[in-house]
């Protein structure tokens, strides 16, 4: 098993980022939050897990170990693959999903795209035992991105088409997001890119 990757980022694509490791590209699939932290030409360490398929070797990277553990476990759940488990921590962060699935908070795991009531209660029933309790960390990671000016808008809607929505649900989820940006930017704060994201798809998953 491949643990993590470091090395300078190559590039980064809408869903993945290649990072080059002794001379090597290693394409690895993370999540939007996980690639706004990117940056090409400055190094970079993800942790990683491998998928096997009989087809395919696929990297998936992360911003820390903990978000990995947290995707490796959903995984044991009936129904839920790897694109699944990604896309319920681009909604929710780790502490988030552990709250979620130990409160049975069905209506917080709707809200990832693919996942109905049955498939809610499902995950709940299956991981309610093992997922621990939140460490306190509510982002899920210890990067935050702090997007200058209205640069957050570009990476929000990348990672909106990333994963699987519209170019017009894209547009109107950051338009959505919009005033709680600038309300936070008049208050002499800033809403990092994940958060950003993260509130464009809840938004999504309430229209």
């Amino acid at each position: 098993m491949i643990a993590f990757v470091r090395g300078p980022v190559v590039a980064v694509h809408i869903d993945s980022a290649v990072l080059e490791v002794g001379g090597v590209g290693i394409l690895v699939m993370c999540s939007p939050a996980t690639l706004a932290g990117l940056r090409v030409g400055v190094e970079a360490t993800l942790s990683t897990s491998m998928v096997v398929r009989e087809d395919s070797l696929t990297l998936f990277g992360f911003a820390d170990h903990d978000e990995r553990s947290v995707f490796e476990l959903l995984q044991t759940a009936s129904g839920v693959g790897p694109k699944l488990a990604q896309a319920m921590l681009a909604v929710h962060g780790p502490d988030e999903l552990r709250a979620a699935i130990a409160t049975e908070d069905l209506t917080a795991l709707c809200a990832v795209s693919g996942i109905g009531r049955k498939g809610a209660q499902r995950i709940v029933l299956e991981l309610k035992d093992r997922i621990g309790s939140p460490t306190g960390t509510a982002n899920g990671s210890s990067q935050r991105v702090s997007p200058p000016a209205d640069a957050w808008r570009d990476q929000v809607r990348a990672g909106l088409l990333g994963l699987g929505w519209s170019t017009r649900e894209a547009e109107q989820a950051v338009e959505t997001v919009a005033p709680a940006a600038d309300d936070a930017r008049a208050a002499g704060e800033t809403l990092s890119v994940a958060e950003l994201l993260r509130a464009a798809l809840q938004s999504l998953s309430r229209a």
